[in-house]
Protein backbone atom coordinates (compact mmCIF):
# COMPACT_ATOMS: atom_id res chain seq x y z
CA UNK A 1 0.00 0.00 0.00
CA UNK A 2 1.36 3.39 -1.01
CA UNK A 3 1.35 6.30 1.43
CA UNK A 4 -0.69 9.24 0.24
CA UNK A 5 0.94 12.57 0.99
CA UNK A 6 -1.48 15.18 2.29
CA UNK A 7 -2.00 18.22 0.09
CA UNK A 8 -0.25 21.30 1.33
CA UNK A 9 -1.76 24.74 0.81
CA UNK A 10 -0.56 28.29 1.13
CA UNK A 11 -2.17 28.57 4.56
CA UNK A 12 -0.05 25.59 5.70
CA UNK A 13 3.07 27.21 4.23
CA UNK A 14 2.41 30.47 6.06
CA UNK A 15 2.09 28.56 9.34
CA UNK A 16 5.33 26.61 8.94
CA UNK A 17 8.24 27.74 11.12
CA UNK A 18 10.85 29.74 9.20
CA UNK A 19 13.73 27.42 8.33
CA UNK A 20 15.68 29.52 5.81
CA UNK A 21 14.52 27.52 2.79
CA UNK A 22 12.34 28.63 -0.11
CA UNK A 23 9.25 26.61 -0.99
CA UNK A 24 6.81 26.40 -3.88
CA UNK A 25 3.56 24.45 -4.07
CA UNK A 26 2.49 22.63 -7.24
CA UNK A 27 -1.00 21.18 -7.06
CA UNK A 28 -0.70 20.77 -3.30
CA UNK A 29 2.81 19.26 -3.42
CA UNK A 30 5.31 21.19 -1.29
CA UNK A 31 8.67 21.51 -3.04
CA UNK A 32 11.93 22.92 -1.67
CA UNK A 33 13.53 25.36 -4.11
CA UNK A 34 17.29 24.76 -4.21
CA UNK A 35 19.71 27.62 -3.55
CA UNK A 36 20.92 29.18 -6.80
CA UNK A 37 24.53 29.47 -7.94
CA UNK A 38 26.57 32.56 -8.83
CA UNK A 39 25.99 32.63 -12.62
CA UNK A 40 22.27 32.04 -12.07
CA UNK A 41 22.00 34.97 -9.69
CA UNK A 42 23.99 37.32 -11.93
CA UNK A 43 21.66 36.42 -14.82
CA UNK A 44 18.59 36.93 -12.62
CA UNK A 45 19.96 40.31 -11.57
CA UNK A 46 20.51 41.39 -15.18
CA UNK A 47 17.00 40.29 -16.22
CA UNK A 48 15.55 42.16 -13.26
CA UNK A 49 17.61 45.28 -14.08
CA UNK A 50 16.40 45.48 -17.66
CA UNK A 51 12.74 45.05 -16.64
CA UNK A 52 13.18 47.53 -13.77
CA UNK A 53 14.74 50.07 -16.16
CA UNK A 54 11.86 49.53 -18.59
CA UNK A 55 9.36 50.05 -15.75
CA UNK A 56 11.02 53.33 -14.75
CA UNK A 57 10.54 54.68 -18.27
CA UNK A 58 7.22 53.10 -19.29
CA UNK A 59 5.57 52.40 -15.96
CA UNK A 60 4.98 49.10 -14.28
CA UNK A 61 6.94 47.21 -11.68
CA UNK A 62 9.57 44.47 -11.78
CA UNK A 63 10.14 42.17 -8.81
CA UNK A 64 12.78 39.57 -8.05
CA UNK A 65 12.46 36.35 -6.01
CA UNK A 66 11.58 35.59 -3.35
CA UNK A 67 8.06 36.92 -3.83
CA UNK A 68 5.06 34.60 -3.61
CA UNK A 69 2.51 34.43 -6.38
CA UNK A 70 -0.50 32.65 -4.88
CA UNK A 71 -2.50 31.55 -7.91
CA UNK A 72 -4.72 29.54 -5.59
CA UNK A 73 -4.35 27.74 -2.27
CA UNK A 74 -2.50 24.81 -3.88
CA UNK A 75 -0.44 26.58 -6.58
CA UNK A 76 2.18 28.96 -5.18
CA UNK A 77 5.42 29.94 -6.93
CA UNK A 78 8.35 32.33 -6.60
CA UNK A 79 9.55 33.09 -10.13
CA UNK A 80 13.07 34.46 -10.53
CA UNK A 81 11.75 37.73 -12.00
CA UNK A 82 8.24 39.00 -12.68
CA UNK A 83 6.76 42.11 -14.23
CA UNK A 84 3.40 43.90 -13.99
CA UNK A 85 2.46 46.56 -16.56
CA UNK A 86 1.55 50.04 -15.30
CA UNK A 87 -2.19 49.48 -15.73
CA UNK A 88 -2.01 46.40 -13.47
CA UNK A 89 0.25 47.69 -10.68
CA UNK A 90 -2.84 48.43 -8.57
CA UNK A 91 -3.18 44.64 -8.15
CA UNK A 92 -0.08 44.65 -5.92
CA UNK A 93 -0.43 45.57 -2.26
CA UNK A 94 2.58 46.87 -0.28
CA UNK A 95 2.25 44.40 2.61
CA UNK A 96 0.99 41.32 0.79
CA UNK A 97 1.79 38.59 -1.69
CA UNK A 98 -0.06 38.74 -4.99
CA UNK A 99 -2.90 36.53 -6.11
CA UNK A 100 -2.77 37.85 -9.67
CA UNK A 101 -0.84 36.58 -12.68
CA UNK A 102 2.09 38.79 -13.64
CA UNK A 103 2.30 39.99 -17.24
CA UNK A 104 5.80 38.55 -17.70
CA UNK A 105 7.60 35.81 -15.78
CA UNK A 106 11.30 35.09 -16.22
CA UNK A 107 12.82 31.81 -15.06
CA UNK A 108 16.58 31.34 -15.25
CA UNK A 109 17.36 27.67 -15.69
CA UNK A 110 19.63 25.70 -13.40
CA UNK A 111 20.35 21.97 -13.63
CA UNK A 112 18.06 21.25 -10.66
CA UNK A 113 15.09 23.32 -11.91
CA UNK A 114 15.20 23.09 -15.72
CA UNK A 115 12.66 20.28 -16.10
CA UNK A 116 10.24 21.98 -13.68
CA UNK A 117 10.66 25.39 -15.34
CA UNK A 118 9.97 23.87 -18.78
CA UNK A 119 7.23 21.54 -17.53
CA UNK A 120 4.89 21.99 -14.61
CA UNK A 121 5.70 25.66 -13.98
CA UNK A 122 5.27 26.55 -17.65
CA UNK A 123 1.89 24.80 -17.69
CA UNK A 124 0.90 26.54 -14.45
CA UNK A 125 1.83 29.98 -15.80
CA UNK A 126 -0.23 29.30 -18.93
CA UNK A 127 -3.21 28.01 -16.93
CA UNK A 128 -3.29 31.15 -14.78
CA UNK A 129 -2.81 33.58 -17.66
CA UNK A 130 0.79 34.84 -17.54
CA UNK A 131 0.96 36.61 -20.92
CA UNK A 132 4.66 36.10 -21.60
CA UNK A 133 7.18 33.59 -20.24
CA UNK A 134 10.93 33.91 -20.76
CA UNK A 135 13.14 30.89 -20.24
CA UNK A 136 16.73 32.04 -19.82
CA UNK A 137 19.48 29.42 -20.10
CA UNK A 138 22.82 30.67 -18.71
CA UNK A 139 24.70 27.55 -19.87
CA UNK A 140 23.53 27.74 -23.51
CA UNK A 141 23.42 31.57 -23.20
CA UNK A 142 20.01 31.55 -24.84
CA UNK A 143 16.68 33.27 -24.17
CA UNK A 144 13.35 31.80 -25.26
CA UNK A 145 10.32 34.08 -25.41
CA UNK A 146 6.95 32.33 -25.14
CA UNK A 147 3.67 34.19 -25.70
CA UNK A 148 0.33 32.93 -24.39
CA UNK A 149 -2.17 32.18 -27.17
CA UNK A 150 -5.46 30.42 -26.51
CA UNK A 151 -4.25 29.12 -23.16
CA UNK A 152 -0.94 27.64 -24.35
CA UNK A 153 2.49 29.10 -24.94
CA UNK A 154 3.85 29.60 -28.42
CA UNK A 155 7.59 30.09 -28.72
CA UNK A 156 8.01 33.40 -30.52
CA UNK A 157 11.77 33.75 -30.36
CA UNK A 158 15.01 32.05 -29.42
CA UNK A 159 17.84 34.56 -29.07
CA UNK A 160 21.53 34.33 -28.21
CA UNK A 161 24.72 36.34 -28.59
CA UNK A 162 24.10 39.60 -30.41
CA UNK A 163 20.48 38.74 -31.29
CA UNK A 164 17.90 41.30 -30.26
CA UNK A 165 15.31 39.98 -27.82
CA UNK A 166 11.84 41.45 -28.40
CA UNK A 167 8.97 41.19 -25.98
CA UNK A 168 5.66 40.36 -27.64
CA UNK A 169 3.66 42.02 -24.87
CA UNK A 170 5.89 45.11 -24.68
CA UNK A 171 7.02 45.76 -28.28
CA UNK A 172 9.26 48.66 -27.25
CA UNK A 173 11.20 46.40 -24.85
CA UNK A 174 14.24 45.18 -26.78
CA UNK A 175 17.74 44.23 -25.67
CA UNK A 176 20.75 42.24 -26.83
CA UNK A 177 20.58 38.67 -25.53
CA UNK A 178 24.24 38.65 -24.45
CA UNK A 179 23.51 41.48 -22.00
CA UNK A 180 21.96 39.21 -19.38
CA UNK A 181 24.85 36.72 -19.43
CA UNK A 182 27.71 39.13 -18.65
CA UNK A 183 29.56 37.96 -15.55
CA UNK A 184 31.70 40.44 -13.58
Amino acid sequence: MQDVQPRVGYTDLENMPEDGRRYEIYGGELVVVPSPRFAHQVTVGECFALLRDYARDAGGVALVAPFDIVFDEFDVVQPDVLFFRAERVHLLQPDAVTRHAPDIVVEVLSPSTASTDRGRKMRMFARYGVSEYWIVDPVARRIEVHALEDGVYRETQVASGGDTVRSVLLPDLTFEAARVFELP
